[in-house]
């Protein structure tokens, strides 16, 4: 005999939070580049705005790399543009994979799997082909903030839709 409670735990389950993946996304990719900047900085040495200039490069071209890695409104808007798009793409495919746990921990740790081969693969198949400058960037700082992206989504999305089973569809 299923309660109320256990039916919308197993309609949350049953279907892709759209709402919940693309907010994931969002606020894993806001921390994602807040550390990348940070990290660059603090324990590489370099600018903080090089990372935003390796990613608007992709649409704007490598014209807009550095030196000098300073801060450019056009560039980094573009830089977000593009960060936030992959991002909430991102947060939408981790909330697919992750939809139908119980468990936190196991979708935390799909998670970090999932930012460390986002990391394999567009640091090592796609990136040498379409954007080298991205070679630069292999390096701890991206790894780890690609695992925690992946974390992050994964731990966004699992709040989010969690808080969405309290709510609703079925009254208490």
């Amino acid at each position: 005999m299923m309660t109320s409670t256990m039916k919308a735990s197993h309609e949350v389950h049953k279907q892709l939070d759209w709402k919940a993946g693309l907010w994931a996304g969002v606020i894993a990719g806001l921390v994602f580049m807040m550390l990348e900047m940070a990290m660059v900085w603090l324990f590489l040495g370099g600018s903080p705005w090089g990372p935003p200039r390796m990613i608007a490069a992709m649409v704007l071209g490598r014209n807009v790399l550095p030196p000098p890695a300073t801060f450019d409104i056009g560039i980094m808007m573009a830089a977000m543009g593009v960060h936030f798009l992959l991002s909430i793409i991102y947060g939408l495919f981790v909330g697919w994979l992750v939809h139908k746990l119980e468990s936190l921990g196991v979708a935390l740790l799909i998670g970090a799997v999932f930012g460390l081969a986002i990391y394999l693969i567009n640091f090592y198949l796609i990136a040498p082909v379409l954007f080298p400058w991205f070679a630069m960037a292999r390096h701890w700082v991206s790894i780890f903030n690609h695992i925690l992206f992946g974390i992050v989504t994964a731990g966004a999305y699992i709040g989010l839709r969690h808080k969405r089973r309290v709510t609703g569809p079925y009254p208490r």
